[in-house]
């Protein structure tokens, strides 16, 4: 559209509709007990509006819906597959294109082709899946965000970039030998969405070329990473987001991607990469446990599926939409008194539920008591990204705390109209306004890995010892 609107109209139009189930409160509070007030465990029809994720929670587009009748389910040689390849390797330019069912499957391939106990392995900021699996082979995930990323309210264009300093001092104090890979996440999922630039991208490739170090990115956003790019990054304005997304690739040695997110798929990821030796131990890892290489635990429907999804991620109007949205959600919170990580990224906004609930402390796990206010209140269902998430279990005392207490709030693409936004807002503000009163809870049950996909908690209360 030309001109700057006040009404964010969505660029497509609503050809099949699903039903929402609006619930009371009480209603709400029982099902959110039953799930031992872990929202995963919340049943999809006891959740309105549901911002859990952005993770294989998109629309698919008419186009998407055609491809799927051209599936071809052969086992091996499939011309889905083919088609499939081609899209990947003409977006990325990698040479090998390994499929898999989602993005935490190409992470556990590639870190256990690569990596081994006593590895470091480096990156802007691991996401929960990427840490645990690295962490599963014995090795260190060490983050080594920009210094402007830590600061939540800072407005700065690019706080998802990679520190390329403590890169340096990194790679002297444990050696290269010791570093299976450097990883990027683009954009920075646990760092508010903020994305990264292509100077940082250079400057990260030239340091990793310097002492030998293959360089990865987590590309599970690619395409709002180079629309932030495209936006914010000098000398980049003309370009489109196909074109930048495409040199971002280029200045990697390969890839892992949910397409779950910028993928536009339900279900679905790929590894892909150039060194021909890695990918053979990658293919002989991906038989094991995902299926053959020409389908990697995918029907050839969503093969087809996902290769259209990744010809139309880049459209200019698609992504202006998307990110206008979640700029305007951050603007409701604001409004309501939430702080949020400035600048908004492009698939979330981060609540700052730390800033709201300073009475509670951190291994109280404010986040997670934010995310199940706004459940109870509305029925939003978001996600703690706090010290449930990546404090660390202690037996002696309380949890180690994360860096940040931040609920997050995906946006599924192309699913949600400007309404059910507006709704977020209020509900935002409904629960901002009794914030005072808000307790905060333990942990009652925990897995080993991963644990707050599956804990069971309880709320803590006046007589709670």
């Amino acid at each position: 559209m030309d001109g700057t609107w006040n009404t964010i109209v969505e660029p497509f139009r609503v050809k099949s509709v699903e039903p929402l189930r609006f619930t009371t409160r009480a209603e709400r509070a029982a099902a959110l007990e039953v799930a031992g007030w872990n929202l995963f465990g919340l049943a999809a029809h006891d959740v309105i509006i549901d911002l859990l994720t952005d993770s294989g929670t998109a629309a698919m587009s008419t186009d998407q819906w055609a491809a799927l009748m051209r599936g071809d389910e052969s086992y091996a040689g499939s011309e889905s597959f083919a088609r499939f390849e081609t899209v990947v390797r003409d977006l990325t330019g990698f040479t090998h294109v390994i499929p898999t069912h989602q993005g935490r499957a190409a992470e556990r391939i590639l870190f256990q082709a690569t990596t081994s106990a006593g590895d470091v392995v480096v990156n802007n900021t691991h996401f929960d899946t990427t840490r645990a699996n690295v962490e599963f082979q014995g090795a260190e995930a060490r983050d080594l965000l920009c210094a402007e990323g830590d600061d939540l309210q800072l407005v700065a264009p690019f706080k998802g970039n990679l520190d390329v300093d403590a890169l340096e001092a990194t790679i002297a104090a444990v050696g290269a030998g010791r570093m299976p890979l450097v990883m990027v996440t683009v954009t920075n999922n646990s760092g508010g969405g903020q994305p990264v630039s292509l100077a940082n991208l250079r400057a990260v490739r030239a340091v990793c070329d310097r002492h030998g170090v293959p360089l990865f990115l987590d590309a599970a956003r690619f395409a709002e990473n180079a629309w932030f790019v495209r936006l914010r990054e000098p000398g980049q304005a003309d370009r489109t987001a196909r074109e930048i997304a495409e040199e971002m690739f280029r200045l990697a040695d390969g890839c892992t991607i949910s397409l779950k997110k910028d993928g536009l798929g339900n279900i679905g990821g790929v590894l892909a990469l150039d060194d021909g030796d890695v990918a053979e131990r990658c293919r002989n890892l991906l038989i094991l446990t995902e299926g053959f290489p020409t389908y990697g635990g995918l029907a050839g429907r969503d093969l087809e599926a996902l290769a259209q999804g990744l010809l139309e991620v880049t459209d200019h109007d698609y992504l202006a939409y998307r990110v206008r949205t979640a700029e305007y959600l951050a603007e409701l919170a604001w409004a309501a008194g939430v702080p949020t990580i400035r600048p908004p990224g492009g698939h979330a906004v981060y609540l700052d539920a730390a800033a709201l609930l300073p009475h509670i402390p951190a291994h109280e796990l404010p986040a997670q008591a934010l995310a199940c206010e706004l459940y109870l209140e509305g029925g939003v269902r978001g996600v703690e990204i706090g010290t449930l998430m990546f404090g660390r279990p202690s037996p002696d005392g309380p949890d180690s705390a994360a860096p940040h207490e931040l609920v997050r709030l995906a946006l599924p693409r192309r699913v949600y109209t400007q309404s059910h936004v507006d709704y977020v807002g209020e509900v935002i503000a409904r629960v901002a306004a009794r914030a005072d009163s808000i307790r905060g809870y333990r942990v009652v049950s925990q897995p080993e890995w991963l644990r707050h996909f599956t804990a069971r908690l309880e709320p803590l209360t006046e007589e709670t010892p």
